[in-house]
C-alpha cells in the first residue's frame, strides 16, 4: 500500500499542513537524503518510518480531523500512511482510533485496506471500540465491488472477538454463495477463523457440510482453501474425510490448481486406499503429469503419493492374489526408475537450499530400494563450488552408489577428497570410503584397494584427522575381514607415535593386539604405551591398551608377560573408569584362578571378527521404515521421528480413509477423460463417514452427488403436452450408459442455464422427480443438501424425430429459489441441437410450473 509521495507533501508537523523543509514532521533528513533510505534518493516510502518527536500523534489528529473535507486522493493516503508506519514501529496510536473509524467510509480501496489493518490491529486492545464499526464492515460485505467485500469480510473476521461471532455468520454464509470467487475463497478462511473462535457456534452453523459441498466450487482456489481448512478443523482424526468420489472429483481437476492447489490435493493421496489395483495404476497416470514441473514440492509430493499407492496395492507375502501380480517390493522400484531423473534434475538445478532437502530424499529413496541411483553416480560429484553441507550429503550418498561398475571412481573421487582443508568434509570422505569396503559392494579386491588407501593414510602426519579416522576405518576393517592384517600390519608401530587423537590411538592399539603376532615389535611399542600409562587421560585409549595387551599375551607370553602384570596393577588401582577398573579385575582373577590358560584363551582372544552384514549400532531399520511414512516431511531432513521435535498434542494422526469402498474388487474404474459428474454416478456415492473435529458423526453426500433410489413415478400421459419436442415415454438407462454418454460430449459443448427463478423450493425430490416423468424426463440420481437440491435427469427424443438424447444435472436452489440446467445433447441431427434444447428447457420449465 505505500507508494512514492510527492517531493513537496504536505506532512504533519507543519502549520496548516504546509511543506516543511526536510523530513517528515519537520524532522531534518540525515545526510544523504531520507531516512534509512539511499543517498541521492529522497522522498523513498522509508521516509514514514522515522522516528516520531513529541506531539506528532495529536498533529495526525488533528489532520485526520479534517480529513472528510480533504479533496486530494494523495494527501489523504499519505496522512494513512503516516499513520500505519507509526503502528508499524509500535507507537501506540490508538489514541487516533475514533478518527482512522470516521475515515472507513470511503471509495478509495487504498485508505480503506489502511483502516482496515489499524483497525484489525487495535481490535483486541479496544474491543468496544471496534464494535463501533461492525455496521460498517457488514455493509461493506455486500458492496458492489467483490475486493471491498472480500475486504471487508476478511477484515470481519480478523476482529477475533467473541461478541463478533452474531455479526460474522450470516456474512459468511453469504459470501460462500457469492458470484466472485475471491469472496467465497475469502468466506472459506473466515470459517476457520470462526471454528477457532467459537467452536460450538460453528457447528451449530453446519458449516463442516456447505465446506464439503463447496470442493466441486468451479473456481479452483476455492476447492484449495477448503481442503486446508477441512485438514485443519478435522485435525484431530487425521483430516478430511476421503473417498473415492472426493479422490477422483479432485484429481480429474488437478490441472486447473495452481501450485499450492496441486500441493494440497498431491498431500491427500497417502491417506487414501485405493478401490483396486486398477484404480491405483489411474491414480499414478493422472499424476504422471505432475512430475514434468520444476516445483520440487509437488515432485516430492508425487513421489510419497506413489510409494503410497505401491503399498496400498501392491502384493505382500501371503496374498491369495494371481501370482503375476505385482509386489510391493516390485512396485517401489517402478516408482524410485520413474521418479529417479526428475529428482536429479531438480537436484542438479535448484538453489542451495532446495538441493539440500532433495539430496536428504534421494538419500531416503536410495536405502528404499538400492541400486537405482548407481548409475547417476557422477551426478552427486562435489562441486567447487558448491556450499559445505551439500557437499557432505553428495559424499555420503556416493558410498551407497558402489557397485563393481562404479567403485573404482567413486572411491579415486572420495580420495581427492580426504585432503580437502574443510576437517569434517575429510572425515566423513574417509567413512564413505570404508563404507564401501564394510558393505564389500565394490566388487572383488575393492576391500583391499581400499585398505591400501587408508594405510597410506596413516602417514599424512600433517593432517591429524586424516590419521585419526584412517585408524578407526582400518579397526573395523580388521573386524570384518581378518585377511587383510598383512597389509596393514607394518606402519602400525610407526602411527602410534604421532596419532594423537583418542580414537585413532585406541584403534592403533587395538591393531596392534589384534596383528600382533605379524608385527615383530608390538610388543615393544606397547610397553612404551604402559610406561607413560599415568599420562593417558582417555579412558578409551587405556581400556584399548588392556584388551590388546592381554590379547598379546596369549600369542607372545614371553615378551608380554611382565609388562601386563605392570598394566594389570595400574588398572586395577585406577579409579578414574568404573569399566576399565571391572575389566581389569575381570582379567587378573581369570589368569590367575585358570587351571589351563587355553580356557582363558578361549574366552579372553576370542575373535573380534564380524560376520553379520553390519555393526549392531548401524542398525537403522527401524528408523528408516518410520521415515518413509513420514516422506515429504521434515523428519527426513531431521532424520528423526515427529514426536522427537513436536509436542505430542500438535501430532496429527495419520489415518488412511475410507475403510472399505461401496465397490466390488472388480469393479470397473472410471477412465481418466470421462467427466467428473459421471465418476460419481457409477457407484461412488459419498457415503463413508466422516468426523467434525468435537465428535464422530454420520456424513452427508459430501460433493451433492446423492444416489437413492427414485420414487415410483406416475404412468405418464401417451403424448407429451409440448409437441413440438416428442420424447420416449418408455426409457432405461444404465449407470454405465449414462456416464459414457456424458464423457463423450466435452463440458465446453454443454448448454449452461442459471438462475431460473422458482416460486419455492420443493419440499422433497419425490415431487420433482414425479412431476418431470410425467413429462418423460427420467430421474437417474438425485440428493438433498442443506441448500439445494441435485437430480441428474435424462431424456430421449423419439426415433422418428432422431432419437437425440439429453443428460441433465439440476441444481434446485433452496434460498434464493431458483434452477440451474447443465443440458449435454447426445446423437440426432447437430442442426437441430440447440433448438431442441430450448425445447427441452421450456418443457422442463412447464413440468415445474416456472413458465
Amino acid at each position: 500500500i505505500m507508494s512514492y509521495p510527492p517531493n513537496n507533501m504536505p506532512v504533519p508537523g507543519g502549520p496548516s499542513g504546509m511543506p516543511v523543509p526536510g523530513g517528515p514532521g519537520g524532522m531534518p533528513p540525515p545526510p544523504g537524503g531520507a531516512p534509512g533510505g539511499v543517498p541521492g534518493q529522497p522522498g523513498r516510502d522509508d521516509a514514514y518510518f522515522t522516528e516520531s518527536r513529541k506531539g506528532e500523534v495529536n498533529e495526525l489528529r488533528q489532520l485526520l480531523r479534517t480529513f472528510g473535507t480533504e479533496r486530494d486522493k494523495q494527501k489523504k493516503r499519505d496522512i494513512m500512511k503516516k499513520v500505519i508506519a507509526y503502528m508499524t514501529l509500535g507507537i501506540d496510536v490508538s489514541r487516533l482510533f475514533t478518527e482512522m473509524m470516521l475515515a472507513i467510509e470511503t471509495r478509495d480501496l487504498v485508505i480503506k485496506k489502511m483502516v482496515y489493518l489499524f483497525l484489525c490491529n487495535y481490535a483486541d486492545t479496544h474491543p468496544d471500540l471496534a464494535q463501533m464499526c461492525t455496521n460498517t464492515l457488514v455493509k461493506d460485505c455486500g458492496n458492489e465491488d467483490p475486493m471491498v467485500r472480500g475486504l471487508a469480510l476478511r477484515s470481519l473476521c480478523s476482529l477475533r472477538l467473541p461478541q463478533m461471532i452474531e455479526y460474522t455468520s450470516e456474512p459468511l454464509r453469504r459470501s460462500l454463495q457469492d458470484g466472485h470467487a475471491y469472496v467465497r475463497k475469502t468466506g472459506v478462511m473466515g470459517i476457520l477463523k470462526m471454528y477457532h473462535l467459537n467452536k460450538e457456534e460453528f457447528d451449530k452453523a453446519a458449516f463442516n457440510d456447505i465446506l464439503y459441498e463447496m470442493l466441486r466450487d468451479p473456481d479452483p482456489s476455492v476447492v484449495t482453501n477448503c481442503i486446508f481448512v477441512l485438514n485443519e478443523i478435522q485435525a484431530e482424526v487425521g483430516g478430511m474425510a476421503l473417498n473415492r468420489a472426493v479422490m477422483l472429483h479432485l484429481l480429474n481437476r488437478i490441472h486447473e490448481f495452481s501450485e499450492f492447489g496441486i500441493l494440497a490435493v498431491l498431500d491427500l493421496i497417502p491417506r487414501y486406499i485405493p478401490a483396486n489395483d486398477e484404480e491405483g495404476f489411474q491414480i499414478m497416470n493422472l499424476l504422471d503429469p505432475v512430475l514434468k514441473t520444476a516445483n520440487a514440492g509437488a515432485v516430492v509430493a508425487t513421489i510419497r503419493a506413489f510409494l503410497s499407492i505401491a503399498t496400498a496395492i501392491g502384493k505382500r507375502p501371503g496374498d491369495d492374489r494371481d501370482a503375476d501380480s505385482p509386489s510391493v517390493d516390485d512396485l517401489s522400484t517402478q516408482v524410485i526408475e520413474r521418479i529417479k531423473a526428475p529428482l536429479v534434475t531438480l537436484i542438479a538445478s535448484g538453489s542451495s537450499e532446495l538441493s539440500y532437502v532433495l539430496l536428504k530424499y534421494a538419500d531416503q529413496l536410495i536405502d528404499l530400494c538400492p541400486g537405482i541411483f548407481d548409475d547417476e553416480y557422477r551426478q552427486f560429484y562435489v562441486k567447487y563450488s558448491d556450499p559445505t553441507h551439500i557437499k557432505h550429503s553428495k559424499i555420503r550418498i556416493l558410498a551407497k552408489l558402489a557397485n563393481p561398475n562404479t567403485a573404482p571412481d567413486i572411491v579415486a573421487e572420495l580420495g581427492e577428497l580426504v585432503t580437502d582443508a574443510d576437517e569434517t568434509l575429510g572425515r566423513i570422505a574417509v567413512r564413505s570410503m570404508t563404507n564401501i569396503a564394510l558393505n564389500d559392494s565394490g566388487g572383488e579386491g575393492a576391500v583391499e584397494s581400499i585398505s591400501r588407501r587408508l594405510v597410506d593414510m596413516l602417514d599424512l602426519q600433517g593432517i591429524s584427522h586424516v590419521t585419526s579416522e584412517a585408524a578407526t576405518a582400518l579397526a573395523a576393517l580388521v573386524r570384518r575381514n581378518e585377511s587383510i592384517k598383512p597389509v596393514i600390519s607394518a606402519p602400525l608401530p610407526r602411527a602410534l607415535k604421532y596419532i594423537n587423537e583418542p580414537a585413532g590411538k585406541a584403534s592403533i592399539i587395538f591393531l596392534l593386539g589384534e596383528c600382533g603376532a605379524d608385527i615383530t615389535e608390538a610388543p615393544y611399542a606397547l610397553e612404551k604405551v604402559i610406561d607413560s600409562y599415568d599420562n593417558i587421560a582417555d579412558a578409551s585409549v587405556k581400556t584399548a591398551l588392556l584388551a590388546a595387551t592381554v590379547n598379546l599375551f596369549f600369542t607372545r607370553p614371553p615378551e608380554v608377560q611382565h609388562m601386563l602384570g605392570r598394566l594389570l596393577k595400574k588398572a586395577t588401582e585406577d579409579m578414574s573408569s568404573q569399566d576399565l577398573h571391572d575389566r581389569a579385575l575381570f582379567y587378573y582373577r581369570l589368569l590367575r584362578s585358570s587351571p589351563d590358560l587355553t580356557v582363558a584363551k578361549s574366552i579372553i582372544s576370542k575373535s573380534m571378527a564380524v560376520t553379520a552384514s553390519q555393526f549392531a549400532e548401524e542398525d537403522d531399520s527401524e528408523l528408516r521404515a518410520a521415515l518413509m511414512d513420514e516422506f515429504n516431511t521434515l523428519c527426513t531432513v531431521y532424520r528423526c521421528k515427529p514426536e522427537n521435535f513436536i509436542d505430542e498434542e500438535n501430532i496429527v494422526p495419520f489415518v488412511k480413509l475410507p475403510t472399505e469402498h461401496p465397490l466390488a474388487a472388480a469393479a470397473p474404474v472410471v477412465d481418466q477423460g470421462v467427466n467428473t459428474i459421471t465418476d460419481q454416478m457409477n457407484g461412488a456415492a459419498l457415503t463413508d463417514g466422516y468426523a467434525t473435529a468435537a465428535a464422530p458423526q454420520p456424513a452427508p453426500d459430501l460433493l451433492g452427488f446423492g444416489f437413492d433410489d427414485p420414487a415410483p413415478a406416475p404412468a405418464p400421459p401417451a403424448t407429451n403436452s409440448l409437441q413440438s419436442l416428442s420424447l420416449k415415454s418408455n426409457l432405461s438407462l444404465s449407470g454405465e450408459d449414462y456416464q459414457s454418454k456424458w464423457g463423450s460430449i466435452p463440458d465446453s459443448e454443454a448448454v449452461v442455464i442459471s438462475g431460473l427463478p422458482m416460486a419455492s423450493a420443493p419440499p422433497s425430490t419425490d415431487v420433482v422427480e414425479g412431476a418431470l416423468s410425467a413429462f418423460s424426463v427420467f430421474t437417474m440420481a438425485s440428493g438433498e443438501l442443506p441448500t439445494e437440491f441435485k437430480f441428474f435427469l435424462y431424456a430421449q427424443e423419439e426415433e422418428s424425430f432422431g432419437g437425440c438424447y439429453f443428460l441433465i444435472q439440476a441444481v434446485a436452489l433452496k434460498q434464493p429459489s431458483s434452477l440451474n440446467l447443465t443440458i449435454k445433447p447426445v446423437g440426432g441431427d447437430p442442426n437441430k441441437q440447440k433448438e431442441k434444447v430450448d425445447q427441452l428447457v421450456e418443457l422442463i420449465k412447464s413440468a415445474l410450473g416456472l413458465c
